[in-house]
């Protein structure tokens, strides 16, 4: 979760060594190791930010993004920084809307396993969806408007771990012009530590559902909603396409494992396509070849691993925002903290096969360091 658990994987499954640590494996579709398709269009939206034709992942591109009021943009420090200057493309597209959809990008994701692609996936279920994501507002987390530079926009992205029970950094969490949440996201009685402003909230179904039933008793009780929230998808498997689709038409799933769920019970019962943001498949390969090339992928358990949700939104943030800040995310001294920080008693970390945490742990202290995202840390 990029925070100090993994949700998409059950407790329940057959256990399985993992170094000294125990994990759990569950056998989740369509998590092949990453590809990375080039972001393509042939739609006639190519002129808009997200849709560019295709895309050289090793091209640094700033001319897309604007924060001139900011002291210091994340950006200038990418551009000062030897290493992480060749890895980041921020004009690489972070979502995918219909405006995208075309014979190229099909073919280009069709070669890839989801959540990298779209390889054995139906046609029917994806290019539905994506004909309901057809506006200018999917294209983007937040757009400016017309050409006109944008105010400083500073991103909080709040994981689980145990390290924020006690923090005080609600009202710090807060004072950002956007909070990011993610799976058990549990706010209230935690407020002091972790703050009430929730602007995005990213999960996959699967983590979603694992969430509430796992975390219900400490006070998960349903997923974050509210006027301006936005909920971002990140396509893992095709049950979130579907979902996606049955929010929008506020319809019942008609199909796969979640099939007669009723969207509305989690996202309330007037969602519209506005309220929803989908994860581009490109993008978590990119971000996944880039950052997060974990050694997993090359083992037996290489089609189980994918980035944690929570590192997939801190990265998200670090491509759409201009300051951003990580809040209970795992740090060197993890073991000191819980699990979580609603956790009523302490309970330890455990490394599940399908995400490679101390990888991503090396990744926010490396970015930490290069002053490219501020970590919280005690």
């Amino acid at each position: 979760m990029g925070c100090n658990q993994s949700l998409e994987v059950e407790r329940s499954k057959e256990q399985k060594p993992f170094g000294s640590q125990m994990v759990s494996v569950h056998p989740r579709a369509g998590c092949g190791g990453p590809g990375v398709p080039q972001f393509t269009s042939t739609s006639s939206h190519r002129n808009t930010t997200l849709s560019r034709g295709s895309i050289r992942l090793n091209t640094l591109n700033f001319g897309t993004r604007k924060g001139h009021a900011c002291p210091r943009p994340l950006r200038q420090a990418i551009q000062q920084h030897r290493h992480f200057r060749g890895l980041f493309n921020l004009s690489a597209p972070v979502l995918l809307w219909g405006g995208l959809l075309g014979p190229e990008l099909w073919d280009s994701l069709s070669r890839h396993k989801a959540p990298y692609g779209w390889q054995n996936l139906s046609r029917q279920a994806i290019t539905s969806t994506l004909n309901l994501l057809n506006s200018s507002e999917s294209a983007e987390l937040f757009a400016a408007p017309g050409d006109l530079p944008r105010p400083c926009i500073r991103c909080a992205v709040v994981g689980n771990g145990g390290i924020l029970n006690g923090s005080r950094q609600g009202r710090n969490i807060d004072a950002h012009t956007f909070v990011f949440r993610l799976n058990g996201a549990v706010v209230e009685g935690f407020e002091h530590d972790v703050g009430a402003k929730t602007s995005f909230y990213g999960f996959t179904v699967n983590t979603m559902k694992n969430s509430l039933y796992t975390y219900w008793r400490l006070g998960f009780t349903s997923v974050p909603q509210g006027q301006d929230l936005r909920y971002i998808f990140i396509p893992s498997d095709i049950r979130d396409y579907l979902m996606l689709r049955s929010a929008i038409l506020g319809v019942p799933v008609p199909e796969g494992p979640d099939k007669a769920d009723r969207p509305d019970a989690y996202f309330g019962p007037h969602a519209s396509a506005r309220k929803f943001k989908l994860l581009h498949p490109a993008f978590i390969s990119y971000v996944t070849k880039r950052f997060l090339k974990s050694k997993l992928i090359n083992t037996n358990f290489g089609d189980l691993y994918m980035p944690s949700t929570g590192a997939l939104m801190l990265l998200t943030a670090l491509h759409t925002c201009d300051q951003v800040s990580a809040y209970g995310f795992i740090t060197s001294d993890y073991w000191k903290y819980s699990d979580h920080y609603f956790d009523r008693e302490k309970q330890p970390l455990v490394f599940y096969i399908n995400h490679d945490l101390p990888l991503e742990a090396t990744l926010w202290r490396d970015l930490h360091k290069a002053g490219i995202l501020w970590l919280y840390q005690r």
